[in-house]
């Protein structure tokens, strides 16, 4: 069998794994972009996937409760869902180096990047999370983004799609509203914390932006029309406005990609 360490894709698929979320930043840290990737090698889990806690209880999102920011427990609900998110994203970009094979190497050291930023800012949000008396677990939250990743599992390019250009770029436009009720709620600290997540998450949706029309290009598709037929495909809704238009042009998305958006 191979080994834990002889592979970045491999050692990628065993932090996946791990289900406790100390030994799984612990794990992302410890990956080293020195390691070969190894990119055609046939590689299969050895272990349920994706490695999460028993908490949080998972449930259907429209049973994920809504509560104001500006109770103490509202808040913390709050902060709980974006590092419900952030542990998600950590395990998105661990299941995109080791389950997609024969992309150049700088593909997979590009989402060692996003996992490594992503373990970043779950250890940020879990902190501040404890700091209002409350743990990563302790509210119910929904599976939406692991959902993606199952229905894009054999499909890279609907993977590169659906995930960084659609759920994670959502992420941007929604960050400035997020932060407007933090900020409300008297929480400076979480409103600096999403200043760092938002600022890495437009490196991420360009990295996946990136990735997406090369292999558009590849494969000589049109991006914008192989977008709208890939959402339409997975039955996924269509982006709804409004959009955070600098964010997603730093992040990679083309004028055509915006005038598409403006037009739904």
């Amino acid at each position: 069998m191979t080994s834990a360490f002889s592979s970045l894709r491999q050692a990628a698929l065993d932090a996946l794994a791990e289900p406790d979320p100390c030994k799984k930043i612990t794990a992302v840290n410890q990956l080293a972009s020195t390691l070969p990737v190894c990119a055609h090698a046939d590689i299969q889990p050895t272990r349920p996937l994706p490695g999460r806690p028993a908490r949080p209880q998972l449930v259907d999102p429209r049973k994920v409760a809504l509560r104001s920011a500006h109770s103490p427990e509202g808040k913390a609900a709050l902060i709980h869902s974006i590092a419900h998110i952030e542990f998600n994203a950590i395990n998105l970009a661990l299941d995109i180096i080791w389950r997609f094979t024969g992309m150049p190497d700088d593909f997979y050291r590009d989402w060692l990047q996003v996992a490594r930023e992503e373990a970043y800012h779950f250890s940020l949000v879990r902190g501040h999370l404890a700091a209002s008396g409350y743990q990563y677990g302790d509210f119910a939250a929904h599976n939406g983004l692991w959902d993606m990743a199952e229905k894009t599992r054999d499909n890279l390019l609907a993977r590169l799609a659906l995930v960084p250009r659609t759920l994670e770029a959502r992420g941007l436009d929604v960050s400035p509203a997020i932060q407007k009720r933090l900020r409300d709620a008297g929480d400076r600290k979480g409103v600096d914390i999403l200043n760092i997540i938002l600022r890495d998450e437009i490196g991420h949706v360009q990295i996946g932006n990136r990735w997406y029309l090369y292999c558009c290009e590849r494969d000589q598709r049109d991006p914008v029309a192989t977008y709208a037929g890939l959402m339409d495909a997975y039955g996924v809704a269509r982006p709804r406005g409004p959009f955070n238009v600098q964010a997603r042009m730093a992040a990679g998305f083309t004028q055509a990609d915006i005038d598409w958006l403006n037009s739904l």
